[in-house]
């Protein structure tokens, strides 16, 4: 567990009291004596806020926001930072699944605007599958501005857009410099000031008959390709 904030109280639909499929969560819950409660299933329905909840909701503390000078100065485990920003992102099954993939692949932080995007919600929590709790995430007010504080750090900046000649498979070396890839939103891609801070605009090669993928899609890929690159590049 990722144990990055405390847990208040976990209620537990009361038609699941002694299911085995909950006794995990009972037994933690018990050694870190955490309050359990069984209510009714329609109260935890109401309280999850989130598709087809599972009987089980938690009340947390809020998730810590990452900093982001730390961010700018190194990435996981000594490694060079490799970020990844979301221009406009609304989805929350998006934003969820691409936090889940970024946090597989090794980033070391996600950034998000704070307006016109979506935020971490319950949705996006279900969607990340737990991910947000590992993964460092930070609001910026302004996207375009910290692009370019980014290249004051010496990291590239790199845009995702069907539009580039050039190829994510293409990345070489610059994959194992310190290295943003932006996100662009689901329709109109990146934004005009997004774009014109990115120093390399690349895509994903499309040989069938559809001419795009979705944003998660496209986030998983290009995230695994940096760590593909730079695991090649380790001796």
């Amino acid at each position: 567990m990722a144990e990055r904030r405390s847990i208040h109280e976990i209620w537990i639909s009361a038609e699941l009291e002694g299911d085995a499929g909950v006794d995990d969560i009972v037994t933690i819950a018990h050694a870190r004596r955490v309050p359990i409660a069984y209510v009714a299933k329609a109260k935890v329905e109401r309280e999850a806020r989130s598709e087809a909840p599972q009987g089980v909701v938690a009340f947390a503390a809020d998730l810590p926001e990452a900093d982001l000078g730390a961010m700018l100065r190194r990435g996981r485990d000594g490694a060079p930072p490799f970020l990844v920003a979301v221009d406009g992102v609304t989805d929350p099954g998006n934003l969820g699944a691409i936090i889940r993939s970024c946090d597989g692949a090794g980033v070391s932080g996600l950034l998000i605007p704070q307006h016109r995007a979506a935020h971490v919600t319950p949705t996006v929590a279900k969607a990340s599958a737990g991910a947000i709790e590992y993964l460092p995430i930070t609001l910026v007010p302004g996207l375009p501005a910290t692009l370019a504080r980014m290249k004051e750090h010496g990291i590239w900046v790199v845009g995702l857009d069907d539009a580039a000649d050039r190829s994510v498979f293409e990345l070489g070396d610059l994959a194992r410099d310190p290295i943003c890839l932006v996100l662009g939103a689901e329709g109109p891609g990146l934004s005009r000031l997004v774009r014109e801070r990115c120093d390399v605009i690349v895509s994903i090669p499309m040989l069938g008959g559809v001419s795009s993928l979705n944003v998660s899609a496209a986030a998983a890929l290009s995230v695994y390709q940096v760590t593909a690159a730079r695991s090649a590049g380790v001796d």
